[in-house]
């Protein structure tokens, strides 16, 4: 069942470790870190991607920062309770990771699959200069009962397509990870620049 469940669920990234470890949880004695990772895009834009990791995959304690790593996993949501709401989290959860001895910013990549169902209305919409975006949340089931919640975003014909989804449709989605810069107004007079993660769709099916 667990092996089912992760083939609905799969990332692959190759990229540099911008960032120290910094504790996140514990569950039965197994201590999790989190990590940044960076990969470059075609369009020469950074995206920074979140990565937890287990103490018993790598060493937490080292300064990885430049060292270039391929990690296998899942992209996964949890809720965070703040400012009297909840607020989506999102990371890689890596099941692998390894050290790459000759990879550089060429050999970057960030693939990822997701197979479940329309959760929420898409939001369809267009440009100033009339390029069709559509926004989607797609829950992906994990074991346990469990489902991870990802935003995902879709251009051009595959936001036209994807506007006509009603909820509860079963989508098999391929793209990548990317990270987007915004910000969030806290009070009248406090601005808070914080950081979204989302799937940049490349090709979607239902």
């Amino acid at each position: 069942m667990a092996d089912k469940m992760f083939e609905n669920n799969q990332v692959s990234l190759v990229g540099e470790i911008v960032s120290g470890f910094t504790f996140s949880h514990e569950v039965y004695g197994e201590g999790f870190y989190m990590v940044d990772i960076s990969v470059n895009r075609l369009s020469n834009f950074v995206d920074y991607i979140p990565v937890m990791v287990s103490e018993r995959l790598i060493d937490v304690t080292a300064d990885y920062r430049g060292v270039y790593v391929y990690i296998n996993g899942q992209f996964r949501s949890f809720n965070r309770h703040e400012e009297h709401k909840n607020r989506l989290v999102l990371s890689v959860f890596a099941r692998e990771i390894e050290f790459l001895e000759d990879a550089d910013e060429e050999s970057a990549s960030n693939q990822i699959f997701l197979d479940g169902y329309i959760c929420k209305e898409a939001v369809y919409r267009k440009t100033p200069l009339g390029r069709e975006i559509a926004d989607l949340l797609v829950a992906v089931n994990r074991s346990y009962g469990k489902s991870d919640y990802i935003p995902c975003i879709c251009w051009g014909r595959n936001a036209r397509f994807a506007s006509t989804f009603e909820v509860g449709t079963h989508v098999q989605i391929w793209g990548r990870i990317q990270s987007r810069e915004y910000v969030k107004k806290i009070n009248d007079t406090e601005v808070e620049q914080r950081v979204a993660y989302e799937v940049s769709v490349s090709k979607i099916e239902m």
